[in-house]
């Protein structure tokens, strides 16, 4: 069933080439073992909020003015301007060109090669015509090339489409990663608080004599650890600051003091399924624009073939033509002309062999695009599937740990109070304990943007 899917895909896209030049240009399916299961419903990029289920105001905000701002955005909507004036030009090729022209011509004969020899002669008249130029597209060579401009328009329309699921998810991937970096500062400064408790407490006992001064030295230790790992976070913090400000199309210092020390994390968990239809990879915005690329190359191979036949045109002029320029629009000053035409390049050197080639090769290469777009869009969607899946069992293990590392510290600082145990089961449980609330919020901040991976993989929300 899932191969079939797969297949019958193609057979549509091949079906659509054939019927543009005439022949079947992809004859291999898509790799096999896709699962078509799953509940997965996609939606357009641009009717898709999917970042306003982490009900976070401010990522709203961020992204919203990514979309109005962000030079890529704008460059991607100039860039569907060219293509669809391209297009239009193509357009315009099937249509007649109407000119109108208008004048007075006053022209002086040689008196040595007139009637009459040695007298000068003279002649004037005016003249206002319409003239109308026209290629009748008999094979439809102009027609073909149209087209491939229209599906070339439709692919900017597509990378447009793509720049936005790329702009929301590198801005909602910046933000998590900015307040994951702001909880693991106020993890650090939290530890740091309370290092400098155990260093009073181990301090008092080494005053009263019951510690030794190594004891106060590695306490020490591990507090000044923590501490030099904090201007390495601060610095991290401000990277992500600066790469926000990039997405939102401004300078740093025009943000303010955002973000502040907010570093609260949603505690998203949605429930992903383990198969996607292999139909929604097909509505990714990147493989739909590399599907209208073939389709564009298609129908220019097609327009080079045709290029071999005869092409038609129709010229003719209708206007008025007098010496004398009240008497022009009478009837009497009526002229025309019409001259259909009918060409045909029998030897052209080569160029037109080599047109056609140029052309094959071109959609050739064109639905190896496609295939190796289709093979990275299954990569990356299992890629970042299995990732969610993994990251929410790893949060629920470190969760586990962290409770046991927290009543550690607790019992072990508790005994080396009473001269129960030996301060480096305190040290030991210290650093545990900072390990496991970092890995802690590590593990959330990466869930969250491998759930953002996901979105990503599959071009749109669901």
């Amino acid at each position: 069933m899932r191969s079939i899917l797969l297949f019958l895909t193609f057979l549509s896209l091949c079906s659509a080439i054939k019927a543009q030049t005439g022949e079947n240009y992809l004859n291999e399916p898509l790799p096999h073992n896709w699962d078509v299961s799953g509940p997965f419903e996609q939606t357009t990029p641009e009717n898709d909020l999917w970042w306003q289920n982490f009900k976070d105001t401010k990522l709203d905000s961020l992204i919203n003015v990514a979309i109005m701002r962000n030079p890529s955005v704008i460059a991607a909507i100039e860039n569907m301007k060219r293509a669809k004036a391209v297009w239009r030009q193509a357009q315009a090729n099937l249509l007649p060109q109407v000119g109108l022209q208008a004048g007075w011509q006053r022209n002086r004969g040689s008196g040595n090669i007139a009637e009459t020899l040695y007298q000068e002669s003279y002649d004037g008249y005016f003249s206002g015509a319409v003239s109308v130029s026209w290629q009748a597209d008999v094979f439809g060579s102009i027609y073909m090339r149209s087209k491939a401009q229209k599906r070339l328009f439709q692919a900017t329309e597509e990378e447009y489409r793509a720049v936005m699921v790329s702009l929301c998810a590198d801005v909602a991937t910046i933000y998590f990663s900015l307040k994951e970096s702001i909880a693991r500062l106020a993890v650090l400064r939290t530890n740091v608080e309370s290092q400098k408790e155990i260093i009073a407490i181990v301090t008092s006992r080494y005053n009263s004599g019951l510690a030794s001064k190594l004891d106060v030295a590695q306490s020490k230790s591990v507090y000044y650890n923590t501490l030099a790992q904090i201007p390495a976070m601060e610095a991290t913090i401000d990277t992500y600051r600066n790469s926000m400000a990039v997405l939102l199309g401004c300078y740093p210092s025009d943000m303010g003091a955002w973000p502040g020390n907010d570093g609260s994390l949603p505690a998203y968990v949605e429930s992903i399924a383990l198969g996607v239809p292999a139909t929604l990879l097909l509505r990714r915005p990147d493989i739909r624009e590399a599907e209208k690329k073939v389709e564009a190359a298609a129908a220019s191979l097609g327009a080079s073939k045709r290029d071999w036949l005869p092409t038609f045109y129709i010229n003719g002029t209708i206007g008025y033509a007098s010496k004398e320029l009240k008497e022009l629009p009478h009837t009497r000053s009526l002229t025309w002309e019409i001259a259909p035409t009918m060409r045909w390049t029998i030897f052209s050197g080569g160029e037109r062999i080599n047109a056609t080639r140029e052309a094959r090769a071109t959609l050739e290469q064109s639905i190896q695009a496609f295939n190796s777009n289709v093979l990275t869009a299954m990569q990356e969607v299992e890629s970042a599937m299995s990732e969610y899946k993994n990251s929410i069992a790893q949060i629920v293990a470190i969760k586990e740990a962290l409770n046991q590392s927290d009543e550690t510290l607790a019992l072990s600082l508790e005994l080396y109070k009473q001269g129960l145990t030996q301060f480096q089961n305190v040290l030991d449980a210290q650093r545990t304990l900072l390990s496991y609330e970092d890995n802690l919020v590590q593990a959330r901040g990466a869930s969250l943007k491998y759930l953002i991976q996901l979105y990503e993989a599959l071009g749109g929300g669901w």
